[in-house]
């Protein structure tokens, strides 16, 4: 299977930690945060995996090269201007378009079993399936009903269209996607999957959500790298 693991922005938010080293780069526990995301992926059966790169390009080429040694093989594409995260994938089409693939945010590390995502994914003839996680006051809020069908998708909602979402479940940043989901993304323009995609497709009844059952945490900030750094040692993370 195909997967694409999106490493293009800059981390700022990060502040030093970032400034001369690519987020997907950061070290936990002596390893850089994008090879466990890879490592687990591969475990799961995606072992073709696109990454696309704009800060410091060559420091992830040159450490990962094909990828082989960590059970996948690389492509790389370079972008000259960020697309955003749906603007990106729309580029890869002819490579991620052969079948059911996977998005993953760069900046995510998980332990979330995807082969159990794969066949809820597949059972619910979605044409995307959300990773999702419970966490009150999040950027997005997503609505699912009894049968994981998401019906809101709110991406820095208001405090009003907070209260009457009702809901404290999360994009995980991890997505699994149908091809069909390729012809529902401009082609031309940047655009982000929670601001641009999934609220009108949650329109569409073939948007569904999927809870996180394992470990997962957005390296986004100095506090949360430090929270993934412990992880690492612990061993939550493979």
């Amino acid at each position: 299977m195909r997967a694409m693991v999106l490493c293009a922005g800059y981390g700022l938010r990060l502040g030093e930690h970032t400034r001369h080293t690519p987020k997907a780069m950061l070290r936990l526990a002596g390893r850089p945060l994008l090879e466990y995301i890879l490592r687990h992926l591969a475990r799961h059966g995606f072992d073709e995996i696109a990454v696309n790169l704009h800060f410091l390009p060559e420091a992830i080429r040159d450490y990962f090269g094909d990828g082989r040694w960590c059970g996948c093989r690389l492509t790389y594409v370079e972008e000259a201007e960020l697309l955003g995260t749906a603007g990106s994938v729309r580029r890869m089409a002819d490579f991620l378009g052969g079948g059911d693939f996977l998005v993953h945010y760069g900046d995510v590390v998980t332990n979330q079993d995807f082969t159990a995502m794969v066949e809820a994914h597949r059972r619910q003839d979605a044409l995307a399936t959300l990773l999702l996680h419970q966490r009150a006051g999040s950027n997005s809020v997503v609505v699912v009903d009894e049968q994981w069908r998401v019906s809101r998708f709110l991406e820095r909602p208001s405090d009003a269209e907070r209260r009457a979402a009702a809901s404290s479940w999360a994009f995980s940043g991890v997505v699994l996607c149908d091809p069909q989901m390729l012809n529902l993304l401009p082609a031309a323009t940047p655009c982000d999957f929670p601001r641009d995609v999934f609220p009108t497709l949650a329109a569409s009844g073939r948007l569904v959500g999927f809870p996180l059952t394992g470990y997962r945490c957005a390296v986004d900030s100095p506090e949360r790298l430090a929270e993934a750094r412990s992880a690492a040692e612990r061993g939550l993370l493979e």
